[in-house]
């Protein structure tokens, strides 16, 4: 632990000494996922090297408990680690995010099923699929699940997985839609997950035939939504984290980490590379390229305003111990979209200026384009949707268009 961290009345480093100190780590291992990175694409999947380091630095600990020997720090941490690993590799810091902010929602589940994730293991890394694709059927006690799930990052390394399943009652009506909780060794995984970009995420689709789900590995989503969860309330002011707004804020923290690393590439290929057919013997002599560098990176740096103005209000509306209101949801769903558009038009900016040399094989240009364009296509960060959320919010318009919010 770092000594230099600042302490607090106990002794122990504050909550913010421990986001710095984790950011920090995250910075550092940098190099290593640039190194990896291509190795990943290739074997598409993160190499064991790479999810020890994440392992090591504590990443996949960011947001469980402390009683469990998690960090339970906050998304503003989730979003600052994320964005750093990002400018590393989009794959690795996708994988990271993923299972910390899947861990997290393992925690809104009830107190036994916390015990059987993280009791016997504290570095217990959960994936998840929302989507319900599966079906449950009522069995005594608890529910008989069978299913199809696609996209479920980071699968090769999972110990359990938290899937979407609409529950049927004994009359094959739909009661409810959940999430259950799973060990990932009762799933099959199928090699699905063949892509343009985030190729190391290895978001393949997982397969569950008849697998028993004790009632206490359910969590309604309905119910979740609205910030109703059954797990006992404890002082952990995390866990009281509106739902749909930390699933879709902490999507945007890996894509805000490639634009940085995109502007990076840009800027330092400017200094010497020549501009083409022109009397300019470096890009960074010409006016037209000068404006565009200006141009994605203020783009960049509204996606980040944007993106953690709303991290600031899901983070402070968890400390005052309630969820945001619909409003607020709306307008987080909105601006988390809005910035993943404004990165890619960034990118795309970037890549008009680097010239057709950005797509080498071997240029991070192209690798750092075809992550961000696969990522930001997540249904959480589909902008119509979050626009259109907002939008009938604004007019007053009662019409629900998502669960996610």
């Amino acid at each position: 632990m770092n000594t230099n961290s600042r302490q607090d009345d106990a002794g122990a480093p504050s909550r913010e000494g421990i986001g710095a100190e984790l950011v920090a780590r995250a910075v550092a291992l940098q190099p290593l996922l640039r190194d990896q990175a291509a190795r990943g694409e290739s074997d598409r999947v993160l190499p064991v090297e790479v999810v020890d380091a994440l392992t090591d630095a504590g990443v996949f600990r960011l947001l469980t408990p402390r009683r469990y020997g998690g960090y339970e720090t906050d998304l503003r941490t989730l979003t600052d680690v994320s964005e750093a690993l990002g400018e590393g590799d989009g794959s690795a810091a996708w994988v990271g995010m993923i299972i910390a902010v899947t861990n997290w929602m393992a925690c809104l589940f009830p107190d036994k099923a916390q015990e059987e994730v993280f009791g016997a293991d504290a570095d217990a890394r959960v994936t998840g699929v929302a989507a319900p694709t599966g079906v449950g059927e009522r069995v005594p006690g608890g529910w008989r699940v069978s299913g199809r799930w696609s996209y479920n990052s980071g699968a090769p390394y999972a110990t359990w997985a938290a899937v979407g399943a609409l529950l049927k009652d004994e009359s094959g009506a739909v009661v409810d839609q959940a999430l259950v909780l799973i060990p990932a060794s009762e799933l099959a995984i199928e090699d699905t997950w063949r892509t343009a970009g985030m190729k190391a995420t290895a978001s393949n689709t997982l397969i569950g035939q008849d697998v028993f789900v004790p009632e206490h590995r359910v969590l309604s989503v309905p119910a979740a939504a609205e910030g109703v969860y059954p797990r006992t309330s404890l002082d952990e002011t995390l866990y009281a984290s509106t739902f749909g707004s930390m699933l879709l804020l902490c999507l945007v923290g890996p894509l805000l980490g490639l634009g940085k690393a995109a502007l990076k590439v840009a800027v330092d290929a400017a200094a010497d590379k020549p501009l083409s057919f022109t009397v300019h013997s470096r890009q960074a002599d010409s006016v037209g390229v000068q404006t565009k560098l200006a141009e994605a990176a203020l783009k960049l740096e509204t996606a980040r305003l944007h993106t953690y103005r709303a991290v600031a209000e899901v983070d402070q509306a968890a400390a005052s111990g309630g969820p945001l209101d619909y409003a607020a949801r709306a307008h987080v769903r909105a601006r988390a979209g809005f910035a993943a558009q404004h990165v890619l038009d960034a990118i795309n900016t970037l890549l008009n200026v680097h010239g057709a040399s950005s797509f080498a094989d071997a240029a991070p240009l192209q690798r750092i384009w075809r992550d961000a364009n696969v990522a930001a296509r997540h249904a959480g960060l589909v902008p119509e949707i979050g626009l259109e959320v907002y939008g009938k919010s604004l007019l007053g318009i009662s019409d629900r268009v998502s669960l996610m919010l």
